[in-house]
């Protein structure tokens, strides 16, 4: 595989800097084996998820808050 130099990638322009950065993040997603998460990630994930069955209502769906830090911008 040839490499790539970052200063042609910054080259490009954004929408095909934004389709390299789908692609790469589609390359990452399609592998989720291949990042371990530490011991303290999968803690905090836990406890997460333990506060999230504890009171499901206490969250805000995600149209909520994309709406609430769109209106901070």
């Amino acid at each position: 595989m040839k490499a790539i130099r970052l200063s042609d990638v910054l080259g490009l322009p954004v929408a095909e800097r934004l389709k390299l950065v789908e692609a790469i993040w589609d390359s990452i997603a399609d592998a989720p084996d291949a990042l371990q998460l530490t011991e303290a990630q999968r803690a905090e994930l836990d406890r997460r998820l333990d506060e999230y069955e504890k009171n499901p209502e206490a969250g805000s769906p995600w149209s909520e808050v994309k709406e609430r830090i769109l209106k901070r911008g």
